[in-house]
């Protein structure tokens, strides 16, 4: 249907605007906020039955020409001019196309399946992950972990949107819940395939975590275990290893002092974050998670008793889940709800308060140490960006994939300086890493050395989210978002050119992994480097991918029916 001219009113002043009854309501909304200044997120635009909403049926609406509507809001200020000009691809240079070019993908929806877009996009943020899922020889209970390799190959060998219809298919097979029928066809408004309901990210996340059990792990040279038989006898399964927590639960009662305490321990994949009306950080809403009443028999007491739960991590993962718990059980209405509540999360998470007494005392030195180190290299970085000269980059020491490395952590181009302050010169990166290293390293516990996988510190950083939009917890949508790092080495270190080298080999493994896909396929696409201060992150909004600047990632906290934080990604920081 061709688009038709219709009137908004607000304010006293009438607009025409432009409707396409074959775009979404949000495109609607929009075009209102070009002409009215009211934002999208404080608008109400008044229809036939109501307000119109994000998953609204514009056939049942039925616009007519010429017709007019209400927009209820204040208008704010008006949208700006691009404060950089737009740049087509004929007009970019060579270094501006490649970075353009080497943007990550995104995947096309299906029909309600931005719940899996997110969910997989997020899952790239673990990169030893699909260094697991190379494995020669993958033998798996189902077939979903072969499915994910090979949609993460096809996603890494071209710079258009991938269609997830093979791995979808893979996915509903193992885990029939995500077939559900969408008998309610609210989605037809929003141009979308119809047959299939929302699902949870939440439970889609878990799920494929957990079909992911049998992967073969990696030794502690970072090298993949060939295969799952092998993992059975001793190597470990990378799940185990970089996504698996032990959970020690210490069972008290309350009525009964001297009643012997009861400890367990479980493996655990994700911790929760509880949402009530005295939430404001997500670091107390893990706690209050963690330490809990319960009511039980007492042995000692023959009846029913007041115990109190404390639950502690024994170990912490590489990789931290943390699940902001924001649907919960309404009973007036008889259904799921979504607490909006605005919760902070950091950027980066000390989890020491999660640890043990015991754990605590093997991560402290190394924390404090490795705290100490990242604000001498800050300072370094300062004073060598003041000087502005530059020297080829030296080689870094080596590093070991047990725990991943972040930018700070890398070598740095070789810069040599007067030091005003010492009244000597900087010596090249490389000489402070390969120290800073060295004591890093002597503080390890022994045990965490030998615990491929698992954090030396207790130190993480955020390198990925999970974000729920609208107000209902079997509608609204899913949009995932990863930190650049996560896809792009940093300028001047040896992870740049590594890069490099790996995009131009990978082929013939990848070929090897696949099979038929990898011819395909065709060659990896070239990686971007990125600057060595860029933080900001990638937005995975199905298949549409976009820059989203690191300022902006408090508008994920939640307070309203616009995207919210539901899950989160913590990778260790590493100690090389």
């Amino acid at each position: 249907m061709a688009p038709i001219q219709v009137n908004v009113k607000n304010a006293g002043k009438v607009h025409e605007v432009q409707l396409d009854t074959d775009l979404p309501p949000s495109v609607f909304k929009e075009a209102v906020y070009q002409v009215t200044g009211v934002p999208v997120d404080r608008m109400k635009v008044m229809v036939k039955g109501g307000v119109l909403k994000d998953d609204s049926n514009w056939k049942k609406i039925a616009p007519k020409a010429g017709q007019t509507f209400m927009v209820i809001g204040a208008a704010g200020e008006l949208p700006k001019a691009p404060e950089k000009p737009i740049v087509f691809l004929e007009d970019m240079d060579d270094s501006e196309l490649a970075e353009a070019l080497a943007k990550p993908v995104g995947l096309r929806n299906l029909g309600n399946t931005c719940y899996m877009n997110a969910t997989v996009q997020a899952l790239r943020a673990v990169p030893e992950l699909q260094t697991a899922l190379s494995a020669p020889s993958l033998h798996s209970a189902t077939p979903l972990p072969g499915a994910l390799r090979d949609m993460y190959h096809n996603m890494s060998r071209t710079t258009d949107s991938v269609t997830p219809v093979g791995f979808l298919q893979v996915l509903r097979q193992v885990n029939p819940q995500f077939g559900e029928v969408d008998r309610s066809e609210k989605k037809s408004g929003m141009g979308m395939a119809m047959g299939y309901a929302q699902q949870d990210a939440e439970e889609c996340y878990s799920a494929i975590v957990n079909s992911l059990r049998n992967v073969p792990g990696l030794n502690s040279e970072g090298k993949v275990v060939s295969t799952s038989a092998q993992a059975s006898l001793g190597e470990g399964r990378f799940v185990d290893q970089y996504m698996m927590g032990v959970m020690r639960r210490e069972l008290s009662c309350d009525e009964a002092p001297e009643e012997p305490h009861a400890v367990s321990e479980e493996a655990v994949l994700k911790i929760e974050c509880n949402i009530n009306g005295q939430t404001n950080f997500m670091a107390s809403g893990i706690l209050s998670s963690l330490d809990t009443k319960i009511e039980k028999n007492s042995s000692s007491l023959g009846r029913q008793a007041v115990y109190s739960q404390k639950s502690r991590l024994a170990r912490l993962p590489a990789y931290l889940s943390v699940h902001m718990v924001r649907f919960a059980w309404r009973q007036d209405i008889g259904k799921k709800a979504k607490i909006m509540r605005r919760v902070k999360f950091p950027l980066e998470f000390d989890a020491l308060d999660l640890a043990t007494d015991e754990l605590q005392k093997k991560l402290i030195p190394v924390s404090r140490k490795l705290k100490e180190v990242e604000r001498e290299r800050a300072e370094r970085r300062k004073i060598r960006k003041k000087t502005k000269v530059v020297q080829p980059a030296a080689p870094a020491a080596s590093t070991s994939t047990s725990t991943p490395a972040t930018p700070a952590a890398e070598g740095e181009a070789d810069v040599e300086m007067a030091d005003a302050d010492k009244g000597g010169e900087l010596e090249p990166e490389s000489v402070y890493h390969a120290k800073e290293v060295a004591e890093l390293d002597a503080l390890v516990s022994p045990d965490l050395k030998t615990d491929v996988g698992s954090s030396a510190a207790g130190l993480y950083e955020l390198v990925a989210i999970i974000t729920h939009k609208g107000a209902a917890a079997d509608a609204g949508h899913y949009i995932g978002f990863v930190k650049k790092n996560v896809f792009h080495p940093v300028k001047g270190t040896s992870a740049a050119a590594a890069a490099a080298a790996a995009a131009s080999s990978s082929a013939e493994t990848q070929g090897q992994v696949v099979g038929d896909a990898a011819s395909s396929g065709g060659a990896a696409i070239a990686v971007a480097e990125i600057e060595e201060d860029d933080e900001d992150w990638y937005k995975f909004d199905d298949d549409k991918v976009s820059v989203f600047p690191v300022e902006k990632i408090p508008t994920l906290e939640g307070g309203g029916e616009d995207s919210s934080a539901y899950v989160l990604l913590y990778r260790s920081k590493s100690i090389r």
